[in-house]
């Protein structure tokens, strides 16, 4: 059986496929996002970040990752939440969510990504992925969470968050 509820899934056991980063950098009343080009949610408003490579920590994938796609360096990086995600089609993916007020640099549009800044008070939740709006607020609050999600492809199905 497949699991379609959050509840289905013994998330003691539970193990992803990858390990990901996500670092929202929030600067006064703006918010620093990318348009993905490529990869998991091409297309979509997004923080930079992407996969864990072997043997990496978390905060030092957050930072390659914010230099591979933007060419900055987040100075800051602190890790506020975490989400689990699970796909009915079998993929799996934690992502460890980092909040930075300062980076170095000016971001630059890259092969992988085009940087934007939003206002915090109009971010375009339309254009991310559709679990963004329930959990976002809490990086821009700076409420350390953790979430869990099932998704359909780019469908939420079920959810669970957590403040910690």
């Amino acid at each position: 059986m497949v699991a379609r509820r959050v509840g289905e899934i013994d998330w003691t056991t539970w193990r992803a496929a990858d390990r990901a980063t996500l670092t929202f950098v929030v600067a006064g009343s703006r918010m620093l996002l990318i348009r993905k080009k490529r990869g998991l949610g091409a297309g979509k408003i997004n923080a930079p970040g992407g996969r864990l490579d072997p043997g990496e920590s978390w905060q030092t994938a957050a930072v390659r990752e914010m230099e591979e796609e933007l060419r900055v360096t987040p100075l800051d990086p602190v890790q506020v939440g975490e989400n689990r995600f699970q796909f009915l089609d079998g993929y799996s993916i934690h992502v460890a969510i980092f909040r930075a007020t300062v980076i170095l640099g000016e971001p630059t549009e890259t092969d992988e990504a085009t940087p934007y800044w939003f206002d915090l008070a109009a971010l375009p939740y339309g254009e991310m992925w559709e679990d963004d709006r329930l959990w976002v607020p809490h990086v821009i609050a700076n409420r350390p969470f953790s979430g869990r999600f099932v998704f359909d492809g780019d469908v939420m199905l079920d959810h669970a968050i957590e403040l910690l």
